[in-house]
């Protein structure tokens, strides 16, 4: 069975994706970490690598950049492949000087300002929270790893170049650690089809400080994030 967006065939995605936006962050940690390999999915090049952690199956798959992205790649990962849980290992940019450029975040949850959720909940506002029980996961994972990580609330942006930098001072004040574009995207589809998901985030720029890693490291050296992942897999 392919979708508009899927060429794999059934049986071809393990139950575990993790989702980096980039597609060719997807290629990289398949080749890295994985064992077995093959690429099962190429259309739009958005490259999908099934391969096997530890002898246990895991698929590797861009997500895209934004809310409409992932969503449109979770909901037919899990309506048409009966993936079970999705990770996001992703960027982010950091809010507080507490959060450094290369610190892990988990998101325990995701506001936003898009209004994707709204239109699930007809209207209403809705939490966008992570599985506790991955949440718990990463966490021991992490400790087992001893890679520090922060775990929190992030951002989900619409706007990548946000024309309200007053917004960030509002954000850091009730606690938000980071800025990203997916998570509550994917956090609104994983409660509507009952999966598990969670966000593990790399800061790769900071955004009171102006720091930031180039592409090429974004796409080759958030390896503690994906180890964490990795380490979830069951």
């Amino acid at each position: 069975m392919t979708t508009p967006h899927i060429a794999a065939n059934p049986g071809d995605i393990a139950a575990t994706v993790l989702m980096p936006g980039d597609p060719l962050r997807a290629k990289h940690i398949a080749d890295t970490f994985l064992q077995d390999v093959r690429c099962v999915n190429e259309v739009r090049n958005m490259y999908a690598f099934t391969g096997s952690y530890h002898g246990k199956p895991v698929t590797v798959m861009g997500s895209g950049m934004g809310v409409p992205s992932m969503s449109i790649y979770a909901t037919e990962l899990v309506k048409f492949y009966d993936v079970k849980r999705i990770v996001r290992i992703g960027s982010c940019g950091a809010l507080p000087h507490a959060v450094k450029v290369r610190d892990v975040v988990i998101a325990m949850g995701a506001s936003t300002d898009s209004a994707v959720n709204r239109n699930r909940l007809q209207g209403m506002d809705f939490a966008a929270l992570a599985s506790f029980k991955l949440i718990e996961k990463a966490v021991a994972a992490a400790r087992q790893k001893n890679i520090p990580v922060q775990v929190g609330n992030v951002f989900t942006s619409d706007l990548f170049y946000n024309p309200n930098p007053s917004l960030f001072d509002t954000l850091e004040k009730y606690g938000v650690l980071a800025v990203e574009m997916e998570a509550a995207g994917l956090y609104g589809v994983a409660a509507e089809y009952g999966i598990e998901a969670l966000s593990i985030l790399t800061v790769s720029d900071h955004i009171r400080t102006g720091e930031s890693l180039s592409a090429e490291l974004r796409q080759t050296s958030f390896n503690d994030m994906v180890e964490i992942a990795l380490g979830m897999v069951d």
